[in-house]
């Protein structure tokens, strides 16, 4: 199986302004809520050394560089803050605080994905300004993806927070010990699974496949709003434009 340079680079380059955004909406919403936190600790900014984090970023790129399928996700820091300064409580400000960042992400993709929907058709019939149709429609599924892949319930992803902003006080400390574990479940499910599956026969089980299912996720959810697409294969031929026979 061969590897897509160009759309491995797309899918980088989009995660390098997806997770920024993403942080940022985490950021804005305590900040909305009374929690000056983030805003001290320059967490309220566009730039990525603000919020980008190694292993996360590590991960996107060995995704986006998979020989096959190419697909764009990982984490950044986790915004710090103090529940207790928020408007709506400390459980209530935490849960919509981890909120905000899945859905400012699932947002942007979504306006991405309109902004496909309504390109003039001649940029989808020559093989050089295909290119840009096709980058928008990478940064969309890669927003998208982080929607999808944040809403895990394993440390740092915002599926943390807000299973612990849900659970009573007591499973809420007992979970909070699964936190020093979670960037390794995550490894061992996104690429030491998927590792095994080639050789045991098993890779049919979907909890082998989390990032082929995310990265499918995505692409379902933004054809809602893309409409047909004036390319071979449709929303799948534009994504993986370049790989042979898809294009």
């Amino acid at each position: 199986m061969s590897i897509n340079v160009v759309l491995a680079l797309m899918i980088i380059a989009s995660f390098l302004v997806a997770i920024p955004l993403h942080e940022f909406g985490h950021a804005l919403m305590a900040l909305w809520l009374g929690d000056r936190t983030a805003l001290n600790e320059g967490r309220m900014s566009l730039s990525p050394r603000a919020h980008l984090d190694p292993l996360g970023t590590l991960m996107c790129v060995i995704l986006a560089f998979q020989p096959g399928l190419a697909v764009g996700f990982g984490w950044g820091k986790p915004i710090k803050t103090d529940p207790w300064k928020m408007r709506l409580g400390p459980n209530t400000g935490t849960l919509v605080v981890a909120i905000a960042g899945p859905i400012f992400s699932l947002l942007i993709g979504l306006l991405a994905a309109v902004g496909v929907r309504f390109l003039p058709p001649v940029l989808f019939t020559e093989p050089f300004l295909i290119r840009l149709p096709q980058l928008l429609l990478v940064f969309a599924s890669v927003n998208v993806s982080l929607t999808l892949f944040n809403i895990i319930p394993l440390y740092p992803l915002d599926g943390y927070q807000i299973l612990y902003a849900l659970l009573p006080t007591r499973q809420a400390a007992q979970f909070s010990k699964s936190a020093q574990y979670g960037p390794l479940i995550i490894l061992a499910l996104f690429f030491l699974l998927p590792f095994l599956a080639q050789f045991s026969g098993l890779s049919g089980f979907f909890l082998f496949q989390l990032p082929f299912y995310i990265w499918q996720g995505s692409l379902i959810i933004l054809s809602l709003v893309t409409g047909s697409i004036p390319v071979s294969h449709g929303i799948l031929g534009l994504y993986l434009y370049n790989i042979p026979g898809l294009h």
